[in-house]
């Protein structure tokens, strides 16, 4: 049986406990799910989850192959720059972008006040990975991130992710019916459950952090994001300068962090290179 600790959400206090905690068995097909999700939800509750969230939470869940795909098919990362830019649209998005500043410029300014990060990698992100909110994903996102957790090659990181899934449910910030991308992620900047209870910020000030419908809370909370990676205001983001390191905490693949640089900086007016 493995045994992993789940640092994250006890350093949120969301687990009450601080023992290793013993994990259900992964699987690496369907077949061994069910067994999975039972014993999942006998031990959730002896690590700090109310029983009643963990019955409200897993009532709709199910193994989802779709997520098991994307999982073991991310070929886009391989691409060339200018291939990627091509592939996720690039000269859209700056050209949209462009709009999304202007139409939205105190909710920007108020961001940058707030985090010093201004507008255009925050838009980069946000066109990038849903299309500006058009497309946040349709997978049932408590069953990506279960099938996630119960699968062998990311288990650890996985449950993690579950767990902080459950602590959403709990405060009321993650719908149990929620759809969203195939591994998880939530709302108009895509964070994985776990980035939203780190980074999650109230940006509109209705007391929750609601990623999908509240545009406010999902730049706000990207602001916040890259700030914990080591934004640091007034610095420049293009390669090589300090806080293109932060924009690597968002992705791993390099050619994602250079068109986060090249789109935010066409976006804010400054003079960038696709090499």
């Amino acid at each position: 049986m493995k045994k992993i600790i789940l640092a994250g959400l006890i350093a949120t206090g969301f687990l009450s406990v601080t023992p290793a905690l013993a994990a259900p068995q992964c699987g690496n097909d369907s077949s061994g799910f069910a067994r999975w999700v039972e014993d999942f939800k006998r031990v959730a509750p002896s690590s700090g989850v109310n029983p009643s969230v963990v019955e409200r939470a897993f009532a709709n869940i199910s193994y989802n192959r779709e997520t098991i795909r994307a999982d073991r098919g991310q070929k886009s990362f391989k691409l060339s720059f200018d291939e990627f830019m091509r592939k996720r649209g690039g000269a859209t998005i700056i050209s949209r972008g462009k709009s999304m500043r202007s139409g939205n410029a105190s909710l920007f300014a108020s961001i940058e006040r707030r985090y010093g990060v201004p507008a255009g990698p925050l838009i980069a992100i946000w066109g990038m990975e849903t299309g500006f909110g058009s497309f946040m994903g349709n997978q049932h996102t408590l069953s990506a991130v279960a099938t996630l957790a119960y699968d062998c090659r990311r288990s650890a990181y996985f449950t993690e992710q579950l767990y902080a899934a459950l602590q959403l449910v709990a405060r009321g910030d993650l719908s149990i019916s929620a759809r969203g991308a195939a591994h998880g992620e939530i709302g108009q900047t895509q964070f994985l459950p776990l980035n939203v209870v780190r980074y999650g910020t109230d940006g509109d000030g209705d007391g929750h952090i609601d990623m999908v419908r509240s545009r406010a809370d999902a730049l706000a909370s990207t602001a916040n994001f890259l700030r914990g990676h080591g934004w640091r205001a007034g610095a420049g983001y293009q390669p090589g300068e300090p806080n293109f390191a932060a924009i690597q905490g968002w992705n791993a693949a390099s050619v994602y962090q250079r068109a986060i640089a090249h789109i935010g900086g066409q976006i804010d007016g400054l003079q960038t290179s696709s090499r």
